[in-house]
């Protein structure tokens, strides 16, 4: 069991590695540690109860190593660490980390727009944990809210949602869980169901208030939700206003390696071209060029 305590661990400081300087960093030490300490542990000889919980946390790394996939674009890469972290979580029996990685091949799914797949896959992360507790039941009807809106089932979305925001303050009366489902995660789910369902100031309060209660180690979250906040506000015509939200995600952006993030300030740059003529749009993006890639200047 000391092992497994180790692969445990490691999974943690990766983990926060991810939050704090996006996957691009920690990917490739979560991969060489899988393929040279925990694949040998995997096939190592046993009792059931250490073989299961090696099992459990293998493919709890697995999942968070196809998560930092994603971050990186690496989609395909994303979706077989994914389908290994559900198999070894089937044969441990772990219910959580099962249902987990389908969220995260749901979360996956809705961001590439793929609403049916994504309402599927999070369905099924729902019935894999039918004896979920508050937080973990709010994690998984946020996810559920957020497909059902983009595929334009508005009923769905606003029982799913009211069903985590229960469950959240069921949650959240028992104790705060820094490092898992938190009001700020809750309120990022409330906003891309108000986008997605046509509401876009809406949208842009609720993201404000996910940003405000974020915590400070959840960088690379940082960078991409208050882009996104800036992308929306100028949706709304609020020029200024998504300049400065700009500035803040900048600020944390040079310290992050995430293929998100890079598509985030890319798409910034695009969207303020047509306002160079106004001095706070033209001081963004002299900025934001001395310090985005080169593919995402040109």
């Amino acid at each position: 069991m000391n092992e497994v305590d180790m692969v445990t661990a490691m999974t943690e400081r990766v983990s926060e590695l991810d939050d704090q300087f996006g996957g691009r960093h920690a990917r490739p030490m979560a991969a060489s540690f899988m393929v040279n300490t925990v694949a040998s542990y995997l096939r190592a000889d046993a009792p059931e109860h250490v073989r299961q919980a090696m099992q459990s946390a293998a493919s709890d790394l697995l999942y968070l190593t196809g998560y930092m996939a994603v971050d990186e674009g690496l989609h395909g890469l994303a979706q077989r660490y994914y389908v290994k972290a559900l198999e070894l979580a089937g044969a441990a029996d772990d219910h959580l980390t099962y249902c987990t990685t389908l969220r995260g091949m749901s979360v996956q799914a809705v961001d590439l727009h793929h609403g049916a797949k994504a309402m599927q896959l999070a369905d099924a992360a729902a019935a894999a944990s039918p004896k979920a507790g508050p937080r973990t039941r709010a994690f998984l009807a946020g996810q559920q809210a957020h497909t059902a809106a983009q595929t334009g089932d508005r009923a769905s979305a606003l029982r799913y949602i009211r069903e985590a925001e229960a469950a959240m303050d069921r949650a959240e009366s028992r104790g705060k869980a820094f490092g898992s489902y938190d009001p700020s995660s809750l309120n990022y789910h409330i906003s891309q169901v108000r986008y997605e369902l046509g509401d876009v100031p809406g949208a842009v309060e609720a993201m404000q208030q996910s940003d405000k209660v974020r915590f400070s180690v959840y960088r690379r979250a940082r960078v991409r939700h208050r882009a996104t906040l800036a992308e929306r506000q100028l949706e709304i015509g609020h020029l200024e206003a998504a300049c400065a939200t700009w500035h803040q995600a900048l600020d944390d952006y040079p310290m992050i390696q995430s293929g998100r993030a890079d598509d985030r300030v890319k798409a910034m740059l695009g969207l303020i071209r047509p306002h160079l003529k106004n001095a706070a749009a033209r001081e963004l993006y002299d900025r934001a060029r001395t310090i985005a890639p080169p593919s995402s200047v040109n």
